[in-house]
């Protein structure tokens, strides 16, 4: 059963069995084509992987996944009306820009896909507040820069935490106390960066979020950055913020989008869409899964394919789960 879906999921050399090949070639007429933003971190291309499988077996759809990251979908969408579908769309990270197009029609929120939700802040190894237990707040921080390294770690130019973290940093005045900021240049040496300082026991101050493998993997602290407060928030997402004010991260709802043009067209798609969330601590466990293997998006895809039937087939309508009870029995 692993092999037959990695090989679908994969386009290899396995065919759709005879006695689906009918039904999902007529299914293909009302699906068609669909395009689907595929963010650059593991749970997102994970849910693309799984979404782009269950759709093409089940629906009949042919499912282009589009590289992508939060504010270059948004603006995608605003200006070409695509990407369809947009998932693991962090809103507190997507800001007034997906505000803007959700308020003008153009694109609608259908569900939660993380639950209950993912968390962001700015974090230091849990090893070192220990060692310091100031270093709990960000005053702490502010007031011990040699104790995290004197440097913060940023997050990558075009990601919506970058815009809140550089307002925050305005509002700090970061660099005042001692601590440099540094910009990654990806999401790649973002995490690096924090897995080599645990390793060696060595300080990091920086952003990061989970679901991801880092915050699985390495015990880590959340820095108290002060109360949250919607207002101030709301602010710090703007790219032209004036007058930055601290304010905590909130929890991170991560919910699953499309273009006004899909709900109303393919209204069986959307109800899928609707109902395809996945459990946070599922989705650690995946990563860990996926890091301990080595393993691609692909690979994770079909490993709860196999392994979690009982949750996916619910989001299925009947057709479909028939369609895909003859290959991932659940």
């Amino acid at each position: 059963m692993r092999k037959l879906a990695t090989a679908l999921l994969m386009g290899g050399a396995f065919a759709v069995p005879a006695m689906l090949s009918t039904p999902a070639q007529a299914q293909t007429a009302q699906c068609g084509d669909l395009s689907i933003a595929q963010m650059g971190w593991a749970s997102a291309e994970i849910m693309t992987e799984v979404a782009k499988f269950l759709l093409e077996q089940g629906y009949g759809c042919k499912v282009d996944l589009v590289k992508s990251d939060t504010i270059p979908a948004i603006t995608s969408v605003a200006e070409n009306g695509e990407p369809d579908i947009v998932t693991d769309l962090w809103l507190n990270s997507a800001g007034e820009a997906y505000t803007k197009l959700e308020q003008a029609g153009t694109m609608v929120t259908l569900t939660h896909v993380l639950d209950p939700g993912g968390v962001e802040g700015w974090w230091l190894p849990t090893y070192l507040v220990e060692a310091h237990p100031e270093l709990a707040t960000i005053e702490g921080v502010m007031a011990n820069p040699a104790l995290v390294g004197g440097r913060f770690n940023n997050c990558p130019e075009g990601w919506g935490c970058r815009v809140v973290s550089d307002n925050l940093v305005r509002a700090l005045n970061l660099p005042a106390s001692g601590i440099e900021v540094f910009n990654h240049g990806s999401g790649e040496t973002l995490a690096s960066s924090m897995g080599a300082a645990v390793s060696a026991k060595e300080p990091w101050f920086g952003y990061y979020w989970g679901p991801t493998v880092p915050l699985g993997k390495y015990p880590m602290t959340k820095v108290k950055l002060g109360e949250y407060d919607a207002a101030k928030f709301t602010n710090l997402q703007s790219p032209n913020a004036t007058d930055p004010q601290v304010s905590e991260f909130p929890e991170a709802p991560s919910v699953t989008a499309v273009t006004a043009k899909l709900a109303g067209e393919k209204p069986e798609i959307v109800e899928f869409l609707k109902k395809m969330t996945f459990k946070t601590d599922d989705m650690n466990a995946l990563l860990a899964w996926q890091d301990d293997n080595k393993a691609s998006a692909q690979e994770v895809a079909v490993q709860y394919l196999t392994t979690h039937g009982a949750e996916w087939s619910t989001w299925l309508s009947d057709d479909a789960r028939e369609k895909l009870s003859a290959l991932l029995p659940q």
